[in-house]
């Protein structure tokens, strides 16, 4: 299994950014899908997931109505828009995979992680 996000930069406050996250190695259209961050010091938190099939999906509030997440089945990725940033939202961002249909915010229902890509929002 292995997860690898791109799409991570240095974005203005206010700005846009899109992340990426190509899977490999397992049957990622039965596998629900979701994006994490940690900062330096603190525990990783939930940012939001999607389902199998990409009809529900669940976002932390801290980020609900900014960031949207979206998959390609057909391509394997997962991807997390990520809207009117914010300078609390600079971090590490991970994609993760559960071996399970539904989404869920609980960190240890995912199996396997990303390398995680660094987002910076500063003017």
């Amino acid at each position: 299994v292995q997860l690898v996000e791109s799409g991570g930069g240095l974005v203005q406050p206010g700005g846009s950014l899109r992340l990426s996250c190509a899977a490999f190695g397992f049957t990622f259209s039965s596998s629900a899908m979701g994006w994490f961050r940690q900062a330096p010091g603190k525990e990783r938190a939930f940012v939001g997931g999607i389902s199998w099939s990409g009809v529900f999906t669940y976002y932390a509030d801290s980020v609900k109505g900014r960031f949207g997440i979206s998959r390609d089945n057909a391509k394997n990725m997962v991807y997390l828009q990520m809207d009117s940033l914010k300078p609390e939202d600079t971090t590490v961002y991970y994609c993760a995979a559960r071996p399970r249909y539904g989404v869920t915010p609980r960190i240890n229902e995912f199996g396997s992680w990303g390398q995680g890509t660094q987002v910076t929002v500063s003017s």
